[in-house]
């Protein structure tokens, strides 16, 4: 039986859309010089992915699903005017975006500040070419593919930069000086986190990762739980997304390294923010919940769907936080970072290390793995705890329970508080 539904190399095997691509190239090749063919390959990648995958996700989970998620977690309607339920919307978003009028500042340098969204576009396509789809569905398969990833995705800081500089405003450069605050403070535990990975599969590359814990038989999420923690938290504030939007801060600096832009090039930081959010649920999606392999559910369903159902889900999670949490000030950014997140990376790059250490050296068995998930998931979470505790937070022993009132006035006392 499982031969009969195993991914077969048929041309019409959905479960592997490298077929498709095999029996195009190979006939293409047959007519056309081989640079040709190369090039064709790159691009049906790319346009394979686009419209797959990205497309369909970023407009209706990035767009119009993040909206009416975050709509519903703060009891109001999401978009509901355009089209059935509203699924509309973001095509008419876009129309309003083209037809509007960009605008440039008298005292803005024209030429980076056009430039600017460019150079923000380019890397957020970049970066899915190191992304595996499936056992032979990768547009790059590089052996340093993390390396390439991080990267590639810290050019955005660039022209998040240029931007704000280019406006001549102030609010705009406060915005831009905001992002780098960001880049340079979150790289580091975030690179940390993510070396923890390396040095546990011994793999640079992101396909490598994926089949390793496909051999494995787990999950690194289960293997290093405190890095994952880092990765999202992070990954959170280099997209300058809620509760780490302070680059884009209304009630401070207007919309920071924004305020300049309108029409269609506001649109451009707009779509793309979105698209470097999928990006990052993408790659921690393949780092930490084993990329296109479930545990073998991938011979009968198609590994790209496996991947985008697991890319959804992380990028729920940062749904989930943009709706439910509040924005953090700037001292309290950088100190969450260097006071908490970072001492958190490098006590799990300890803790791992010691342990590859000893399974290298005794010899340990495969079936090791599990015995450091059990070890590193109590560590984490007492890391957590204790680290949190030293630097001095302290919750509520009794918090203050919400009371509904039928009638609008001042303070109303709690029973037995003696008000």
């Amino acid at each position: 039986m499982g031969s009969l539904f195993a991914v077969s190399e048929n041309w019409y095997d959905i479960r592997d859309l490298s077929n498709i691509s095999r029996e195009l190239l190979e006939g293409l090749d047959k007519i056309a010089p081989e640079p040709v063919v190369y090039v064709v390959a790159v691009l049906i990648g790319f346009v394979a992915s686009f419209l797959i995958f990205v497309l369909p996700t970023q407009l209706f989970l990035g767009v119009l699903g993040e909206r009416k998620i975050i709509g519903r977690i703060q009891s109001r309607y999401g978009p509901n005017r355009v089209g059935p339920f509203g699924v509309l919307q973001p095509i008419a978003d876009a129309i309003k975006l083209m037809q509007k009028e960009a605008l440039t500042p008298r005292a803005a340098d024209a030429i980076v500040m056009n430039i600017a969204p460019v150079v923000f576009v380019v890397p957020a396509v970049l970066l899915f070419a190191v992304i595996p789809f499936g056992p032979r569905m990768i547009i790059a398969d590089v052996e340093v593919s993390l390396l390439y990833f991080m990267a590639v995705g810290s050019l955005p800081v660039i022209a998040s930069f240029m931007s704000g500089w280019s406006h001549n405003n102030k609010y705009s450069l406060f915005g831009a000086m905001r992002v780098v605050a960001m880049a340079i403070s979150y790289e580091v535990p975030l690179v940390l986190a993510l070396l923890g990975t390396v040095l546990l599969t011994q793999q640079m590359s992101l396909q490598g990762m994926v089949e390793w814990q496909k051999d494995a038989d787990i999950w690194l999420l289960a293997l290093q739980p405190l890095a994952a923690l880092i990765f999202f938290f992070s990954a959170s504030a280099e997209l300058n997304r809620t509760p780490a939007d302070i680059a884009e801060a209304e009630s401070e600096i207007v919309a920071g390294y924004l305020t300049e832009y309108s029409g269609m090039k506001w649109g451009l930081f707009y779509g793309m923010d979105i698209g470097f959010a999928l990006a990052a649920a993408a790659l921690g999606a393949t780092v930490f919940l084993g990329g296109w392999s479930v545990f073998g559910l991938e011979d009968w369903v198609p590994s790209w769907l496996l991947l985008a159902i697991k890319i959804d889900i992380v990028y729920l999670l940062f749904i989930w936080t943009r709706g439910t949490l509040p924005r953090l000030r700037i001292d309290q950014l950088m100190a969450f970072t260097w006071k908490f997140l970072l001492p958190l990376a490098i006590f799990n790059l300890f803790v791992i290390a010691t342990e590859r250490m000893l399974w290298v050296e005794e010899d340990f068995g495969e079936n090791i793995v599990y015995v450091f998930a059990v070890v590193n998931i109590a560590l984490s979470v007492a890391a957590v705890v204790v680290w949190a505790r030293v630097i001095g937070y302290k919750p509520d022993d009794t918090p203050t329970k919400p009371r509904m009132t039928r009638e609008t006035r001042g303070y109303v006392p709690v029973e037995g508080d003696g008000g």
